[in-house]
């Protein structure tokens, strides 16, 4: 078959223990994004399957349209709202998913509460400059960092990563409080956690809120410039999940209007961000560039199922096959029409 394996932007798949599963396949590897349908269209024509790389491309129904050998599209994680399954399996293109493991993007998030609550960035990058222990030459922003032991860290999504998060807080002292649906706030309290008695009361409390919540219609803007109102003034908002469950340009305004004081992100509503992005520009945020999951054992457990799933189907034996679902049937009207 040939395959082509998408956005990899640091140029590591290929040096992956698991690469070898394709060798005996034309396998090519794009290491730049291309932007447009058109331009991904001639550049992805060609291939048999593509190996894509979570959701740093889109594989729209325009696109798949325009993509007369496609037969696989196999992806690394979870399947999400960037692949059109309905248009796929219209154009008879099989889906695989794969696998995935909260640990690395629990870690970066936990990384990035310390970095950003002890100014480990500001100071590291001063004192290359010669300037010692300061983490700002704003004055502003020249304050002091803080431990976590004895302040409350709020969890908005108890999932799998959340949990991990919630475990890591339980460790370092803190108090740790959970908000989200009925049945995550119960098993929340069932594993010794306490269950916010609100949203407002989430916000409000919280030293450090971290996101967890997945992406859907129902979660999409969830988090409001009026909930990010009622944080305090050096609280700490983290977000390693989705850009988009923030209502769009809240952040960027709660931050200029002091509540909450900090911020420390990993996700962006365009990735990567345009340069003069405000989020980018403010000294009160620190972020990475969308890495909670690039590491090296995740990559290994991700593109080794992604790898698997392709060759499975190569031998005529597919597996993970994903199956769109069907829109609900219209009900059938029973009036008579009139004579």
């Amino acid at each position: 078959m040939k395959i082509a394996v998408l956005d990899d932007y640091q140029d590591c798949v290929r040096n992956l223990e698991c690469f070898a599963l394709l060798k005996d396949h034309e396998v090519k590897i794009f290491n730049h994004g291309a932007r447009g349908v058109g331009q991904l269209a001639i550049r992805l024509a060609p291939f048999d399957a593509l190996v894509l790389i979570r959701e740093r491309s889109t594989l729209s129904r325009a696109l798949l349209q325009r993509l007369p050998n496609l037969k696989l599209i196999s992806q690394t994680g979870r399947a999400g709202k960037h692949i059109d399954l309905q248009a796929a399996a219209e154009r008879g293109i099989a889906v695989a998913e794969g696998v995935g493991d909260p640990t690395a993007p629990a870690e970066l998030t936990w990384a990035l509460i310390l970095a950003a609550s002890r100014k480990l960035v500001q100071y590291a990058s001063h004192l290359k400059q010669g300037i010692w222990q300061t983490a700002s030459l704003d004055p502003q922003f020249n304050r002091l960092g803080r431990s976590l032991k004895g302040r409350t860290l709020g969890i908005w999504g108890y999932g799998r990563i959340g949990r991990l998060v919630a475990s890591y807080g339980k460790a370092f002292g803190m108090r740790v409080l959970i908000w989200g649906s009925e049945s995550s706030r119960a098993q929340a309290a069932l594993d010794g956690f306490e269950a916010a008695q609100s949203k407002d009361g989430l916000f409000a409390q919280s030293d450090v809120l971290s996101l967890h919540l997945r992406l859907s219609e129902t979660t999409r803007g969830m988090v409001r410039r009026s909930d990010l109102a009622l944080m305090k003034p050096d609280a700490l908002l983290v977000n390693t999940s989705r850009a988009e469950l923030i209502e769009p340009d809240a952040l960027d305004a709660a931050l200029q209007s002091g509540r909450p004081g900090w911020a420390a992100l990993d996700v962006f509503d365009s990735e990567p961000p345009a340069r003069e992005s405000t989020l980018l520009r403010l000294p009160n945020v620190l972020a990475t560039p969308h890495i909670g999951y690039v590491e090296q054992d995740s990559y290994e457990l991700y593109f080794r199922a992604a790898f698997e799933n392709v060759i499975a189907f190569a031998s005529g034996a597919p597996t993970n096959l994903l199956v769109p679902e069907q829109p609900a049937p219209q009900p059938v009207s029973t009036t008579l029409s009139p004579p």
